[in-house]
């Protein structure tokens, strides 16, 4: 199964899928490039490391969204790399109907909390000022709502009395780094 990540900043969880890839346990899975709609992002850094093609694409024109130029753009990019799927990991752009039919079932995202609980921007900073106890991770299929997908698997994180946003921050991203490698060598071993 050929895999294109997109992201836009760190890539922290490109990392962790990189390296899982690295330690066999992406299963049938092969990350084949990585696009990024930041010229100066961390994740860009990645590709030489792990030997993988990475791409800044301009998203022009839109700050917040993926549609027209950009959207043709990136569209184009993964059709090149023939990708089976296409994974948002840290990607902060809405997906719009083109790409979502262009790439229709085969595209999933990775959100900071337990959806359908607090989806869109700042999903930790919304389970922890809400009082919540428990919090976690969601990987989902992208569809036309915000984070309202499919889910295909989740991972819970208790909120302790004594977590501040960073300590709660920190072991989310901990959960995000296992899940989203998991969920993509499950989705290969169901690849024909």
């Amino acid at each position: 199964m050929r895999v294109v990540l997109l992201g836009s900043g760190r890539g922290s969880n490109a990392e962790a899928i990189l390296n899982a890839q690295r330690e066999g346990r992406l299963g049938r899975a092969q990350v084949v490039a990585l696009f990024c709609d930041q010229p100066e992002a961390r994740m860009l850094e990645l590709g030489p490391r792990f030997g993988v093609p990475a791409q800044f694409i301009d998203p022009a024109p839109f700050r917040t969204k993926l549609e027209g130029p950009g959207e043709e753009r990136f569209i184009a990019a993964i059709r090149a790399a023939q990708a089976d799927l296409v994974v948002l990991a840290g990607f902060m752009r809405v997906i719009k109907p083109a790409f979502l039919a262009a790439f229709a079932g085969r595209i999933i995202n990775l959100h900071p909390s337990l959806l359908p609980s607090f989806p869109g921007l700042d999903g930790i900073g919304q389970a922890f000022r809400h009082g919540v106890k428990v919090t976690g991770c969601t990987v989902h299929e992208v569809n036309a709502t915000v984070d309202g997908g499919r889910i295909l698997d989740q991972e819970a994180v208790r909120i302790e009395d004594s977590d501040t946003i960073d300590t709660l921050a920190a072991r989310i991203h901990a959960a995000e780094h296992r899940l989203l490698p998991a969920v993509i060598a499950r989705l290969s071993a169901r690849q024909p």
